[in-house]
């Protein structure tokens, strides 16, 4: 049967001389695989469509846990800014990445929500590493590791939070704080305000470099640390950055 599913290309890859197989998130059915046949010819009208990060109304012969045949495309962005700029398209890549590994764990259609967002910001012009860490902090919820922000993560208090520390879990009190390296208090503020902040929201993001980094260390040594996911794209940013 005919579907239209609203999705974005995550990944694609050669499949004989003319064709690819596209992997695509949609915000319906999670992750799906899809085959777009003859897709490299050079007439085919699937060619400008059948890339990465091609965000758009899919509409397909869908089939439920099997290779679905892709129609056309009514496109919805490119997303030619990002694409156009090392350190966006890196930090989108890895955005991408982890979003698909979340899906296979959780199929609540926020997470797709929180990938369109996030992509739509860094197409805007917004710093690609701090959105890519806004949505990654979101996505720690669905994979059932969200750090512990509201208090101490060893007592619980809410009163003299002395760090955010990956290894503890989330914030550190000053009485419990035994050898965790101590963040700047703006970074400690700033995680958690960047966990609740409505994405589509953004109209100003005045981080300092310093604290970027503090808190991109947190996340990143966090993911290593509860989410046991590896990600090859984080070879791309070390190149980037």
């Amino acid at each position: 049967m005919l579907e239209t599913l609203e999705g974005i290309i995550i990944n694609e890859k050669d499949y004989g001389e003319t064709s690819k197989i596209l992997t695509i998130i949609t915000k319906e059915h999670g992750s799906i695989s899809v085959i777009s046949k003859g897709c490299k010819k050079v007439k085919s009208p699937l060619r400008s469509v059948s890339s990465k990060l091609i965000h758009g109304m899919f509409h397909l012969y869908y089939k439920e846990g099997k290779l679905s045949t892709l129609q056309n495309v009514d496109v919805i962005n490119r997303y030619k800014n990002i694409c156009m700029d090392l350190k966006s398209i890196s930090y989108a890549s890895l955005l991408l990445e982890v979003t698909l590994q979340v899906v296979k764990q959780n199929d609540d259609k926020n997470i797709y929500d929180i990938l369109i967002s996030s992509l739509n910001k860094m197409e805007e012009g917004y710093d690609a590493m701090v959105i890519s860490d806004i949505a990654l902090l979101k996505y720690l919820e669905y994979l059932g590791v969200m750090p512990v922000l509201d208090g101490c993560a060893k007592c619980g208090t809410t009163k003299s939070i002395a760090t955010l520390s990956s290894d503890a879990g989330g914030y550190i009190c000053n009485n419990c704080r035994i050898n965790e390296p101590i963040v700047s208090d703006k970074a400690i503020k700033l995680v958690r305000m960047l966990y609740y902040v409505d994405i589509d929201k953004i109209s100003k993001l005045d981080i300092s470099e310093d604290v970027k980094k503090e808190i991109h260390s947190f996340i990143d040594r966090y993911y290593d640390r509860y989410t046991g996911l590896y990600f090859k794209t984080k070879k791309l940013l070390k190149v980037s950055e």
